[in-house]
């Protein structure tokens, strides 16, 4: 696998949503895209933070001891800072953040002039489908 980059296995294109997107929207949006997680960007369209299905998950645990569940916004939920990657990170540099972070998907931003723009994911589930690739 040492040759392979990030580029090559990523889902190329990003679903989004702003800080400001309520919960149920975010819910609503997963659904019809028939994703797992949306990436939360700035009005600059710049990386902010992730948010999954898991964390719509756990904040549905603790919906009865929150007087305002109704007003939760993604910027509430969301994993932050987005942890990300360049499209040329190498996929065993990519494996060994996921193992360390403990987490199911990367960003891959393009990093400029100080934005973050993200460009793809790189999920567990795209290295699964690659499990029997040798390098």
């Amino acid at each position: 696998m040492t040759d392979r980059k990030v580029q090559d296995w990523m889902h190329r294109g990003v679903v989004t949503c702003a800080p400001e997107t309520a919960v149920a929207e975010v819910a609503a949006i997963m659904e019809a895209r028939d994703i797992s997680a949306l990436v939360v960007v700035d009005g600059g369209g710049d990386a902010l933070g992730v948010i999954s299905r898991t964390d719509l998950v756990n904040a549905r645990f603790i919906e009865p001891y929150m007087k305002h569940w109704r007003g939760l916004c993604a910027q509430h939920l969301m994993t932050k800072p987005a942890i990300t990657v360049a499209p040329d990170t190498s996929i065993d540099e990519a494996v060994q953040i996921l193992n360390e972070r403990h987490i199911h998907r990367l960003v891959v931003a393009e990093k400029s002039a100080g934005h973050i723009r993200p460009v793809g994911i790189l999920s567990i589930t795209d290295l699964a489908r690659h499990v029997d690739e040798r390098s």
